[in-house]
């Protein structure tokens, strides 16, 4: 089971992180990825990192800005966004994709678990 939290209200320029807690399992079973649906539009992939390498993942658009890390010690993936932008406005989530592969060109056609409420995280002035 994952569970997405962090989410919240940000200017422009913040930051916020987001966690993703793994319960009942290892980290180093799963490749693990972050994943946004913005209002009106489809989910997208954001970041990913794979499950034993830790060889991490970014969508063109969070480049530079966003990063995840694994913490195996409280069984958590991070997101940390920075310089947040309104065009980030979206509900986060986070899952496993099933069949291991990280990429953010495409949402996993299949996940372990399910995909959970995700986290709200609003970017305004």
């Amino acid at each position: 089971q994952l569970q997405a939290s962090g989410g919240g209200l940000m200017q422009p320029g913040g930051s916020l992180r987001l966690s993703c807690a793994l319960s009942g399992f290892s980290l180093d079973d799963f490749a693990i990825g972050w994943f946004r649906r913005a209002p009106g539009k489809e989910r997208e992939g954001v970041s990913c990192i794979s499950k034993s390498e830790d060889i991490t993942y970014y969508a063109d658009s969070v480049k530079g800005r966003f990063t995840i890390s694994k913490d195996r010690a409280k069984n958590t993936v991070y997101l940390q966004m920075d310089i947040l932008k309104p065009e980030d406005t979206a509900t986060y989530y986070c899952a496993a994709p099933y069949n291991d592969v990280c990429t953010t060109d495409r949402v996993p056609a299949r996940i372990w678990g399910s995909w959970g409420p995700g986290t709200l995280v609003t970017v305004s002035s």
